[in-house]
């Protein structure tokens, strides 16, 4: 056996190539722990690549087999190992081998103490940078396992520190994920204060598609949540979607697929989830959760409550336990025994409110309150007999031609009037001016021949003066 475990430990030490990474990823944790007990020199750039991608081969393994336990085992025997890596080197296996054990759904609490013992040892080892991305990693963690107030404390205390040495590219990540939990929270408007922030913060810099993908989905969440405005909604999904597939994000291409179709439901528009999800790059993506959305797109479409509720009840993990899906439930709820209401009464001018409440399985209470707030709202037309326990549904009476028409008319007269009224104020001004300008020609008349009269005495003065001065002569 210990030849065997010696063999196989030679085969990790050596440069792995394309048939010997299988050899790689079938080591156990046992047999790395022995493999690191072999002291090599820091300086052995062939043997420390060996070892490197044995430990990342063995973690991608345990990852995909869900063997939360096994995994935490190997990222503790590796700590002897890490000492011979550099600081940056160290520092990216480390995070790679804890983004192995985020990925798996189960053991919350080992990922948790995993994590937790990953910043501790950043600590003692005065490793900054590491034991930052570790908390963000955590702080993730936190909201994918529905700790959102240990999430929101410890993102605040993170962003703190982070804005002090400007490390933008965690802080938009950390960002983000106090914005998730505040939403989780119930706190909207602190929840997008975050966002705003998180986004300041992404002008400054490059944004990979992956950060941007999820940047776009919680811009996505917020509108639709605070604002109730999902056609926004909807532009920022797809945006969300494409930065997801280029950076080939299958678990964040599908939410962002997702809530594209419950946008298109809360729009009242659940013929297009069918060309949303037979698109070329949404085909790929197709699973449970798109399929669960497709059911309550075709509910929505046949206006029949027993098939909406059947779906939520078949899909619960999909639908119930995603909480934006939750979080408009009731809203789709109430849409849809709207939409069943219309079906059912479309048919009959007088129909009994106990009909309606047999049909749809409700009480008849709730139906006549329901009925009598879409009359209200003018959903339908008709009228609510309560003391006979009917409704009569009137048709609707269209639009009336006449008094549009007639307040058409009263718009072309009232800009009539108004031309009419400055072209008369032209013609005065005009007038005026044309009387102004009579008046002062005789005055200028006469202002002209007084001037000539004038010259006229003053010349013939002249003469006389010039005739009196002259010397006399007999």
């Amino acid at each position: 056996m210990s030849g065997q475990v010696m063999s196989r430990s030679s085969q990790a030490a050596t440069p792995p190539t394309q048939n010997s990474q299988t050899s790689l990823a079938n080591l156990t944790v046992e047999e790395l722990k022995k493999l690191f007990s072999i002291p090599i020199k820091a300086n052995d750039e062939v043997q420390v690549k060996a070892r490197e991608d044995a430990v990342l081969a063995v973690g991608k393994k345990l990852s995909g087999e869900k063997n939360t336990e096994e995994l935490k085992n190997l990222i503790l025997s590796t700590r002897p190992f890490l000492a011979v890596l550099g600081k940056a080197k160290a520092g990216k296996l480390v995070r790679t081998l804890v983004d192995y054990s985020l990925v798996i759904d189960e053991d919350a609490q080992i990922k948790v103490d995993l994590c937790k013992e990953c910043v501790e040892w950043a600590k003692e080892q005065k490793r900054v940078y590491l034991r930052q991305t570790l908390e963000a990693r955590l702080v993730r963690l936190y909201n994918d396992i529905g700790r959102y107030t240990d999430a929101n404390s410890l993102a605040l205390t993170l962003i703190k520190e982070l804005k002090k040495i400007d490390d933008k590219d965690v802080l938009v990540e950390v960002q983000i994920e106090e914005s998730k939990s505040l939403f989780c929270l119930g706190n909207l408007s602190r929840a997008k204060s975050a966002l705003v922030g998180a986004k300041t913060t992404a002008n400054a810099m490059y944004m990979n598609p992956k950060t941007q993908s999820e940047l776009d989905l919680q811009s996505g969440i917020l509108h639709a949540a605070e604002d109730h405005d999902f056609k926004t909604a909807f532009s920022y999904f797809y945006e969300a979607f494409e930065n997801a597939d280029q950076a080939e994000d299958k678990v964040m291409g599908t939410k962002a697929l997702k809530y594209m179709c419950l946008s298109k439901i809360m729009l009242n528009e659940p013929e297009a989830i069918d060309k949303i999800l037979t698109g070329k790059q949404a085909i790929k993506y197709f699973g449970s959760e798109l399929e669960a959305m497709r059911e309550v797109g075709k509910a929505f479409y046949s206006r029949v409550l027993k098939t909406f509720l059947a779906a939520f009840e078949t899909y619960k993990k999909e639908l119930m336990e995603d909480r934006v899906v939750k979080s408009h439930f009731s809203t789709l709820s109430e849409s849809m025994i709207e939409r069943e209401l219309c079906r059912l009464i479309e048919p009959y001018k007088v129909v009994e409110l106990k009909f309606i409440a047999d049909k749809i399985g409700l009480p008849q209470v709730r139906v006549e309150k329901k009925l009598a707030l879409m009359l209200l709202d003018k959903v339908f037309y008709g009228c609510l007999d309560q003391s006979y326990g009917v409704i009569y549904v009137h048709e609707h009476p269209g639009k009336e031609e006449g008094y549009k028409n007639a307040v058409d008319i009263i718009h072309v007269l009232s800009d009539t009037v108004n031309a009419t009224y400055l072209m008369a104020h032209k013609l005065r001004l005009m007038e005026t001016r044309v009387k102004a300008s009579d008046v002062e020609k005789p005055v200028e008349k006469k202002r002209k021949k007084a001037g000539k009269k004038v010259k006229r005495t003053s010349s013939a003065s002249s003469q006389t003066g010039s005739t009196s001065s002259a010397p006399r002569t007999e």
